[in-house]
């Protein structure tokens, strides 16, 4: 493993986490409030300074019954926090977002009430008020350009919709696409060294990592249970954190890390969600039956097991050798597979999940553990990380703590592509935080004084 540290403390990050969580209207229970647990939350979070910005969601019938049978097992089970919004909210910027209404198109769609947080309904109606503010759609930036020196960067080149291509010039560069962009720009722009996992030196695309996620579907009596399954919001269930991180004591178990487990069920579209009791036919009049007959009756936790996903030497990013996009550049490569550690740390937490599912009535169970090797078919969530990573040392990180270039100092680098591993948590929360954390050395600092914000 290449785990290593972030560089900063959740102390350092609280204040942004809450900014980012007053922005976005998040609805949740409080857990820990200055360090007082508080009843119904997440006894394990870190301190806030304050509550969430909204109440947690009303729970559906699967996911209250979750959080009964997890309570009998003597867990301490609360709502998920969430990014759809349990009331109608203003937030600091004067975006008002309304009520979610449980409508079950939600988490890959956009939202007609305003109810969910995103650019679209927190932000960008804000800033395209600003003179100075312009933005350019259906273009892509193919890179950052540097001066002779290859120490500032001078802007980026990118191409729009037509095919031509344009330079932005600037006096300060914030990269901020997702995971995979980030490093190939870097890499195409050749700023910091590239990772070689063989000699174990360079930086750009070290300690890529995914999330080791599984699921355990429930079938219930179609006579005694109806879940009503289309009803449900994109971000919404009942969790339990005892198996996270520290929680508990991995000793016996033979492995490190730990992640949440939940019924975080959200949604049935009726295509989607055609599941059928192990044994049933493929196809044909039977399985037709059996979809019709457990549609109401059937608990499909949308990923029940969130686990974490450390770090290792041989699983990193680079440029394909062979495979190019549509400029002519190389692609993204990702070298991975799971690794022992994972696949018994996802078995370990699959497990307490069923187990949770079983008490609530579940008559039978399809387990389905995460293996390897890594099959790219099976959805596996989007959350990818690293590659870009944060730390204390240039020779085994890309960004210093505040999200600043090593080599290029005027180049900010913001996103999941900063983390050093990934935690047994979905990474919005701290990619919002770390966005507001670098924010604030940019303007605080940077602007005062251009140049390095941390030695080397």
């Amino acid at each position: 493993m290449t785990i290593q540290d972030w560089g900063i403390t959740y102390e350092d990050l609280e204040p942004h986490y809450d900014r980012f969580e007053y922005l976005c209207g998040t609805s949740g229970t409080a857990g820990n409030l200055r360090g007082k647990i508080m009843d119904g939350g997440n006894p394990f979070e870190g301190p806030r300074s304050r509550p969430y910005p909204t109440p947690a969601q009303a729970q559906p019938f699967s996911h209250t019954l979750f959080g009964k049978a997890a309570r009998e097992l003597g867990y301490k089970p609360f709502p998920q926090p969430s990014g759809n919004l349990s009331q109608a909210y203003t937030n600091p910027l004067g975006m008002r977002l309304g009520p979610c209404t449980y409508c079950g198109f939600c988490e890959w769609f956009g939202c007609g009430n305003y109810s969910k947080a995103s650019p679209q309904t927190t932000i960008l109606p804000h800033l395209i008020r600003k003179s100075n503010f312009s933005l350019r759609d259906n273009s892509e930036v193919v890179r950052i350009n540097v001066d002779r020196s290859g120490k500032r960067a001078t802007g980026v080149t990118f191409v729009d919709s037509s095919g031509e291509e344009w330079e932005q010039q600037a006096d300060l560069v914030i990269l901020s696409a997702y995971t995979m962009f980030n490093v190939q720009l870097l890499l195409h722009s050749q700023i910091g060294q590239p990772y070689d996992p063989v000699t174990n030196t360079g930086v750009v695309g070290r300690n890529y990592t995914h999330q080791t996620i599984s699921s355990v579907n429930g079938f219930f009596d179609s006579k005694k249970f109806n879940f009503n399954p289309f009803i449900a919001s994109g971000s919404i269930g009942m969790c339990v954190d005892e198996f996270n991180g520290d929680n508990f004591d991995h000793g016996p178990h033979g492995f490190v890390g730990g992640g949440y487990v939940g019924q975080v069920q959200t949604g049935a579209r009726p295509i989607e969600s055609t599941l059928v009791p192990p044994g049933t036919p493929a196809w044909g009049a039977d399985w037709k039956k059996a979809v019709k007959d457990n549609y109401l009756s059937t608990v499909k936790p949308g990923t029940g097991v969130h686990g974490s996903f450390y770090a290792y030497r041989d699983i990193y990013l680079d440029l394909d050798p062979a495979y190019k996009d549509r400029f002519g550049r190389p692609l993204m490569r990702i070298t991975m597979d799971l690794k022992e550690n994972e696949i018994k740390q996802n078995k370990f937490l699959t497990d307490k999940f069923a187990e949770i599912i079983k008490a609530m009535g579940a008559e039978k169970l399809a387990v389905q553990y995460r293996t390897a090797p890594y099959d790219i078919t099976t959805y596996q969530t989007t959350h990818l990380n690293g590659g870009a990573i944060m730390g204390a040392d240039p020779k085994t990180s890309v960004l210093n703590k505040y999200l600043q270039s090593w080599d290029v100092p005027n180049l900010f680098v913001m996103g999941a592509s900063a983390f050093p591993q990934n935690a047994g948590y979905n990474p919005t929360l701290t990619v919002g935080a770390l966005a507001y954390w670098s924010a604030a050395a940019i303007r605080n600092q940077y602007l005062k004084n251009p140049g390095r914000l941390v030695d080397a």
